[in-house]
């Protein structure tokens, strides 16, 4: 969440950051937010005051019972007074404090000066040129669906009738091609960018969901276990992020790289209407996820490095691809700067997005309350957090399906996975 001290010294800058956000309503909540904190001001300093005057007459109380000299009758009444007014002025600044937080954590986060402004994805900025493979598909080409179903290699109908629409059953060679995309991105992640694996919980309370910014923003968007009130994850990026929650990292520690496969539960609300086709939407989904933890200074640097280790895989796949630097309009709420990476889908001729690579900066560790010393000196400050898919594998399986296809109706195995998967075609 934001500073409260960033939000009273520049409060122009937090409204201009929801309009350009498209969340101009959102601009009563911080009006309301600054009477909140000017409210509070006040009764600390009330509270404060108060107890400082009971302390003094406690004392003196104390002195005329030690003396034996006249009476504190009336003092201790009038301190009863005190006593009650210091009590009703703490409930109601816990009151106050509960609004004040609830609001900060609705709020989205800044955004960096680099961030294009506009109003929707059609405002998003191609970043750099899109990067092409000879690939010969000079024949009608089939969606993946078409071939997940001629393979005998995807069960969308099977998937369905044991969970509903949006739960995919790989079969076979498609279970194992599955399998060994998600181990080449592991290994790469790990031997070729120096990310430490992690295989995290796929449940996790309500703390980490708010901890990483899911919660309460996004909570129709989890699937809830009410009996053990438990959540599915809806990316590796919620338990890999809160391993360190509420830690004091070692200076020399940083940056902190792990890479973590997760299947990924979303129940997607409010995107009836939108096309569900085989993986185009899905409820449930793998993915590989890179997770850094920096010092502020470095944390942009490091949003580079992890958008390149993505792409890494793409070149390696021979996957056309594009990456979009994501205006304010079409940005997370959570982040400050955001680059989507888009896998190109012969068959439905348009990009997919396939990864998201973000900078949070100290928002989510503001919430996770995760912090470092920069030397023995210094104060205690936040670091920055950073994430990025490298790659989710269902629109990713689209485009390689699709791509790799040959007239005879067959895949091709990409060279790079071949060691992986023990054959060349499907």
């Amino acid at each position: 969440m934001l500073d409260i001290n960033y939000i009273r010294q520049n409060p122009e800058e937090v409204v201009a950051m929801l309009r350009n956000r498209q969340l101009s309503v959102e601009e009563p909540k911080l009006h309301q937010l600054m009477a909140f904190d000017k409210k509070r001001k006040q009764l600390v300093q009330r509270s404060d005051e108060q107890k400082a005057l009971r302390n003094k007459v406690s004392k003196e109380i104390a002195d005329i019972k030690k003396s034996g000299k006249g009476s504190s009758e009336e003092l201790i009444i009038q301190m009863k007074s005190v006593s009650e007014e210091i009590t009703r002025m703490d409930t109601a600044l816990s009151q106050l404090e509960e609004e004040i937080e609830n609001i900060l954590l609705a709020l989205p986060n800044k955004l960096h000066p680099s961030v294009p402004v506009g109003r929707s994805a059609a405002d998003n900025q191609i970043f750099g040129e899109p990067v092409t493979f000879a690939h010969s598909l000079d024949f009608s080409v089939k969606n993946h669906l078409e071939l997940g179903k001629s393979l005998g290699i995807l069960d969308f109908e099977r998937g369905a009738k044991v969970s509903g629409a949006g739960f995919p059953a790989y079969i076979g060679k498609g279970a194992r091609l599955e399998r060994a995309l998600i181990n080449f991105m592991l290994d790469t992640h790990s031997e070729c960018h120096g990310y430490t694996e992690v295989f995290p919980p796929f449940l996790v309370n309500q703390e980490s969901l708010r901890g990483t910014g899911q919660w309460p923003k996004f909570a129709d968007q989890v699937y809830h276990i009410g009996e053990d009130d438990l959540y599915a994850i809806p990316t590796a990026e919620v338990p890999v992020t809160n391993l360190h929650r509420g830690e004091m990292l070692e200076t020399a520690s940083l940056p902190i790289s792990y890479a973590a496969y997760s299947a990924c539960f979303r129940r997607e609300a409010g995107s009836y209407g939108k096309d569900t086709r085989g993986f185009l939407r899905v409820h449930q989904f793998n993915k590989v996820e890179m997770v850094k933890f920096t010092r502020p200074e470095t944390s942009y640097a490091a949003l580079e490095e992890i958008r390149s280790h993505a792409e890494a895989i793409l070149v390696a796949l021979k996957i056309p691809y594009r990456v979009l630097l994501l205006c304010s309009g079409d940005i997370s709420a959570n982040a400050t700067k955001c680059y989507d990476i888009e896998v190109w889908s012969p068959a439905e001729q348009k990009y997919l997005e396939a990864s998201s690579c973000s900078n949070f900066e100290d928002y989510q560790a503001r919430r996770s309350n995760i912090r470092f010393k920069p030397d023995s000196k210094s104060k205690p400050e936040f670091v920055h957090t950073l994430n990025g898919s490298g790659l989710a594998t269902s629109r990713l399986m689209v485009s390689l399906l699709e791509h790799y296809q040959t007239t005879e109706g067959n895949i091709r195995v990409p060279e790079a996975l071949q060691r992986y998967t023990g054959f060349e075609e499907i």
